[in-house]
């Protein structure tokens, strides 16, 4: 069956599946290239024709993830009920959908999160960073969110977002349900929404924070 996958076409894909099967059973480095293949069903060489090496496999990987869990995020804010009436409803949505994904897949989650996930070459759309961006503007052209406070405030809120993953994916906090975990994120989402609305004039000296996605993103936006 995985032979007449490849002959259709489909082994890039089939390897992938197989790839974040191994993430999930053995975490981010327990496994090779070869014992993909072989999950898969087909030689080492034929793995080649797609993936170079191993770590073009794991960045491939990350970036479907990404594109993925952009996709997903932004789904949940445009479904988050009582939007017309709080402003605030869209950024707990993204935020309670971020948590429950690096509890749900922490393997994965820890993968495409950490340092190098991805390269200069990578292409993700929608990437979380882009669709966080844009209900941060929401918010600003809305008048929820203070002008001299959106400079980037997607790095204040995914820090809180991603601590608390941390944290409770790590065990260091628990919580007895799901429904208390959602509570606990939209209480997260709040405070440092609130937090940033003090931020009423500009900061003078204020670090501008980057990523690997926004530096790739100013790189390619730099004239030539």
């Amino acid at each position: 069956m995985a032979r007449e996958r490849y002959h259709h076409g489909d082994l890039r894909s089939a390897l992938l599946d197989a790839a974040e099967t191994l993430v999930r059973e053995r975490g981010a480095d327990g496994w090779s290239l070869r014992e993909a293949s072989a999950r898969v069903g087909v030689s080492p060489s034929a793995a080649y024709h797609h993936f170079a090496s191993r770590d073009t496999l794991v960045r491939a990987l990350s970036e479907r993830t990404l594109g993925w869990l952009g996709e997903r995020l932004r789904q949940d804010c445009e479904r988050a009920p009582g939007q017309e009436d709080d402003p605030q409803c869209r950024l707990i949505a993204l935020g309670r959908g971020y948590v429950r994904w690096a509890l749900d897949d922490p393997a994965v989650a820890r993968l495409v999160l950490r340092g190098g996930a991805t390269g200069p070459d990578s292409s993700i759309s929608p990437h979380p960073h882009d669709v966080l961006t844009a209900e941060l503007d929401r918010l600003a052209e809305a008048g929820a969110l203070p002008g001299p406070a959106r400079e980037g405030a997607e790095f204040v809120v995914w820090a809180a977002l991603h601590g608390l993953a941390v944290l409770l994916a790590d065990g260091l906090v628990r919580f007895d349900d799901p429904h208390a975990v959602g509570l606990q994120t939209e209480r997260v989402v709040r405070t440092t929404l609130n937090g940033l609305a003090q931020e009423s004039s500009p900061t003078a000296g204020r670090p501008p924070a980057r990523s690997a996605y926004t530096e790739r993103l100013a790189a390619r936006r730099a004239p030539e």
